[in-house]
C-alpha cells in the first residue's frame, strides 16, 4: 500500500504479484481477492469479481472476530471468507479479504480423499503382492530346512517341490537334491566299505589259518606242505599290502602327499615306466602302444609318484581287458601349458551310473567288485597325486570298446 493525494491505496503491480504467488503454489482454486480500508471500501479487486451488488464490502464481515467465516453471498453461493489485518504503525489500515466457493473446496477435499484412498489401495495391494511373492519364496525354503533336517537324522525319504519360477530357489532346491542324492550314495558306499573292508581282510586270514593248520596237523608233507605255506605267504602277502594301503591314503588324506619334484624330459621317463610295466606284465593276448612326442618336452614332477599313478592306470586297463586287448599311452600337448598323457584301453567301458563316482574313496565298481581284489583306493589316490605335482587325472571318455583316461600337468617353462 502507498499514500497518494492523502490516500491509502495499493502499489502498482499488485495483480502480477498475486498471479506470481499463485503460481508458486500451484493451486487449482479460483479466489475472489479484496483490499479493502478500515471502511469496507475497496481499494483494489484484481480480478475484478465483485459478488456484492452495493460494491462496498460488508463492514459487518470485517469486525466478526473469526478470520475465517462461512456465509452466504448475495448470488445465493455458500463460500468461505478469510480475512487478514493490514496493519502500518499498531494501526488497522485495512484488510485483505479472500473468498472462495465452498464447492470448490469440497471438491477439493473429495480430490484429496480420493488421492488418499489410491495411496492406501496401492499400499494394500503393494502388501498383498509382497505377502504373496514372499509365501512363494519361503514355501519351498521351509521344505528345503525340512529336508535338512531328514538327512541329519539320515532319512532320504522326503520330496521337494519341482516347478519352482525363482531361479535362485529352483537352483537352491534343485542343488540341495544332489547333494542329499550323493549324501545318499556316499552312505550306501560307507556300507559297503564296512562290508568290503572286511570280507578283503577276512579272506586271506581264512585261507592261511586253514592251510597252516593242514600242515600243522601232517594233513599234507613235503611238496605239498611247502606250496601251502608259501600260498600262506602270498596271502600274508597281499593282506599287508592292503593294510598299508588303506593306512596310507588315511595319512594322505589327513596331511598333504608328499612329492619330490624335479625336471625330467616327459619322453625319456614315460618310455622307462612303460618297459618296466610291460616287462612285468608280458602276457600274449595283450598289446601295449606307446605315442610320444616328436620334440623333447620337459616337466617338473616326482618320478617315482608319477610312476605310480601310470602303474595304477596300466593296472585298471589290464583288468578292464581281462589279459585280452590292446592298451595305448599318448602324450601330447593340450597346449602350451598342459602336456597330458592319455591311457587309453578297448574293454567293456564304465557303466554310465559309475562314471561320477570312480574317484571316491572305496568305491568298487559292480564288475570289479568280483573280479578283483582291493580297497578301491587306486584312482582316489592317483588322482591326489596328481593334484599335489599341480596336475590332475580325470575321465575323458568311456563307452563300450573306448575307456580313457587322462592324467594332466604343467609344462615346464624355460627361464631366460
Amino acid at each position: 500500500m502507498e499514500e497518494q493525494s492523502g490516500e491509502t491505496v495499493p502499489r502498482e503491480g499488485v495483480l502480477e504479484y498475486i498471479r506470481e504467488r499463485q503460481k508458486i503454489l500451484d493451486t487449482e482454486l479460483d479466489p475472489i481477492i479484496y483490499i479493502v480500508d478500515s471502511n469496507g471500501r475497496v481499494l483494489s479487486n484484481p480480478f475484478e469479481r465483485d459478488p456484492f451488488t452495493s460494491g462496498v464490502f460488508p463492514v459487518g464481515i470485517l469486525e466478526n472476530e473469526n478470520d475465517v467465516q462461512r456465509v452466504k453471498l448475495e448470488t445465493g453461493e455458500e463460500s468461505y471468507i478469510v480475512k487478514t489485518p493490514i496493519q502500518t504503525e499498531g494501526v488497522t489500515a485495512g484488510w485483505v479479504v479472500v473468498i472462495q466457493s465452498a464447492n470448490q473446496l469440497t471438491q477439493m477435499n473429495q480430490e484429496f480423499r480420493l488421492l488418499a484412498t489410491l495411496l492406501v489401495s496401492l499400499a494394500l495391494i503393494g502388501w498383498a503382492t509382497i505377502y504373496v511373492l514372499t509365501r512363494r519364496l519361503s514355501r519351498p525354503i521351509q521344505d528345503v530346512a525340512t529336508a535338512a533336517r531328514h538327512v541329519q537324522e539320515q532319512d532320504y525319504d522326503f520330496s521337494l517341490p519341482a516347478n519352482i519360477k525363482e531361479k535362485e530357489v529352483h537352483e537352491l532346491v534343485h542343488s540341495f537334491k544332489e547333494m542329499s542324492g550323493r549324501l545318499q550314495e556316499l552312505e550306501r558306499l560307507r556300507s559297503e566299505l564296512l562290508a568290503g573292508v572286511t570280507h578283503e581282510l577276512k579272506t586271506p586270514v581264512t585261507s592261511m589259518t586253514g592251510l597252516i593248520q593242514a600242515v600243522r596237523d601232517d594233513v599234507v608233507s613235503g611238496e605239498e606242505a611247502k606250496e601251502f605255506l608259501d600260498v600262506s605267504l602270498s596271502e600274508a602277502n597281499r593282506m599287508k599290502t592292503m593294510v598299508a594301503d588303506l593306512l596310507e591314503f588315511n595319512s594322505f588324506v589327513a596331511y598333504s602327499i608328499p612329492v619330490s619334484k624335479d625336471h625330467h624330459n616327459m619322453n625319456t621317463l614315460l618310455k622307462e615306466i612303460i618297459h618296466q610295466w610291460e616287462v612285468a606284465n608280458d602276457e600274449e593276448g595283450l598289446i601295449l602302444e606307446s605315442y610320444l612326442l616328436e620334440e623333447e618336452v620337459d616337466a617338473e614332477v616326482d618320478a617315482m609318484r608319477m610312476q605310480q599313478v601310470l602303474v595304477n592306470l596300466l593296472n585298471n586297463a589290464k583288468q578292464a581287458l581281462k589279459g585280452n586287448g590292446t592298451i595305448a599311452v599318448s602324450l601330447y600337448k593340450k597346449d602350451s601349458y598342459i602336456l597330458g598323457i592319455d591311457v587309453e584301453d578297448n574293454g567293456g567301458g564304465i557303466a554310465e551310473e559309475e562314471k561320477t563316482l570312480i574317484f571316491e574313496r572305496f568305491f568298487r565298481g559292480e564288475n570289479k567288485k568280483y573280479d578283483t581284489h582291493g580297497l578301491g583306493l587306486g584312482l582316489p589316490f592317483s588322482k591326489m597325486i596328481a593334484r599335489s605335482m599341480d596336475g590332475d587325472l580325470v575321465l575323458k571318455e568311456s563307452r563300450p570298446g573306448k575307456t580313457i583316461f587322462t592324467l594332466e600337468f604343467p609344462i615346464l617353462k624355460n627361464e631366460e
